[in-house]
């Protein structure tokens, strides 16, 4: 036996170490089908390494200060040394964040990710969704630029729409009574410390939770059922190591490629990364002329802005789009359809999600533009769209024509 072995004998003997290797890498067997789709679970894992390991080295320069954040901020892009690559790491990291999550819930959405009986792994999946959405909320005021700060102001504003206790509510999400000092240093300690920690450790729940169903697969079936009989494998299953950790590595390569292009030649991407208004340093007497958030919170912004105020209050909106995110809570016991995977799926259902793409993006795009009737009428009708396809799911997945399965993957 050799030295390592007796190490490592050592170790197991106190650490479940080769067992959780075994469990998780292995001996994990995955369906042997995934395709182009199943790239983004992992590139999710990278980017959230990524965003943590920025994030540290921006906290040793930045100042959780409303007079000297900005200028930190400034002294990180000009002094310090790669410090304008890692804050431009940090910040296009904070997109492509949503880039690949949004591309990975698409997934689900096509193969039907959520259906039993990984129904655990999709509310997991959501609720790293929330969290992330917070995450990037409470990084945005840290800059302290115009944008930074009235983008702040806005949705902060939201909560004092909610009946009662909206103005007691905003009061304590801002710690003061406008968007000050106290704000940038409590929001500061949530995106740093309180955040990134939910954050793991849903992510490990959520794998924990993968691994101990098995992975769906672009049939959508369940490999599990076919199993060899002398060694119990699945017959339509292969290890995930040194496999699929082989193909993501590729996967991680071109995204790299694509993720260092945007940091060395167009960071801001036009406006839509950065805004030249967060260039500015905060101004609590100059409002700019058009204050909309970054562009993943956009589809929710255009909703809480097609739905009219009643009474003089916001809050019929603030429902709205809280409601938007709440309702995919619910999409494991919405759809009735007989099949999960598109493939098989009949032609409503790829008629719904087709059109629920389109009222996606277009609130994305209508979000991102200052108000005006044309744009309010069309957020209305895609917001429609958008709940439409959630509250007619059972009735339009259980008429809908579909194909019968096949017995194994077909590759």
């Amino acid at each position: 036996m050799s030295a390592l072995q007796k190490m490592m004998g050592w170790v197991d003997d106190r650490f479940p170490l080769t067992a959780t290797y075994k469990a998780h890498l292995s001996e994990y067997y995955a369906p042997k089908n995934f395709n182009f789709w199943y790239f983004f679970g992992s590139l999710a894992l990278l980017v959230l390494v990524m965003q943590i390991v920025t994030g540290i080295f921006l906290t040793m320069n930045y100042k959780p200060d409303s007079m000297l954040a900005f200028a930190s901020v400034e002294y990180i892009m000009r002094d310090v040394d790669w410090g304008w690559l890692i804050r431009y790491m940090h910040s296009t990291g904070a997109s492509m964040f949503f880039v690949v999550v949004y591309l990975h819930m698409f997934r689900g959405l096509m193969y039907g990710s959520y259906r039993k009986p990984r129904e655990l792994i999709w509310i997991f999946g959501v609720l790293i969704y929330l969290a992330l959405m917070a995450e990037a909320f409470l990084g945005y005021l840290l800059p302290w630029g115009q944008m930074s700060y009235w983008g702040a102001q806005v949705i902060v504003n939201l909560f004092s729409a909610v009946p009662f206790v909206g103005e007691d509510l905003s009061l304590w999400i801002r710690g003061d009574y406008v968007i000050s000092d106290a704000t940038l240093n409590r929001f500061f300690a949530f995106h740093v410390i309180a955040l990134p920690l939910v954050l793991i450790a849903l992510v490990a729940v959520h794998l924990v939770a993968l691994h101990e169903v098995g992975s769906n697969n672009p049939d959508g079936i369940e490999i599990k059922k076919k199993k060899d009989p002398v060694t119990h494998i699945p017959l339509d299953g292969i290890p995930f190591h040194p496999y699929y950790t082989v193909k993501d590595i590729v996967g991680v390569i071109v995204f790299l490629m694509v993720f260092s292009a945007i940091v060395f030649f167009g960071p801001t991407m036009g406006g839509y990364f950065l805004e030249s208004n967060n260039f500015i340093p905060a101004d609590p007497l100059k409002t700019p002329p058009h204050i909309a958030p970054l562009w993943y919170f956009t589809p929710f912004y255009a909703i809480l802005r097609a739905v009219p105020p009643m009474f003089g209050s916001q809050f019929p909106g603030v429902v709205a789009m809280g409601l938007s995110i709440v309702l995919l809570f619910f999409l494991p016991w919405l759809d009735r359809g007989k099949v999960k995977s598109i493939r098989y799926r009949g032609p409503i259902y790829k008629f719904a999600l087709a059109l629920f793409i389109v009222a996606f993006v277009g609130l994305g795009y209508l979000g991102l533009l200052p108000p005006s009737p044309v744009a309010t009428i069309l957020a209305q009708t895609f917001s429609v769209i958008y709940f439409l396809f959630f509250l007619l799911m059972p009735w339009y997945t259980s008429i809908d024509k579909t194909k019968p399965e096949p017995e194994r993957v077909t590759g």
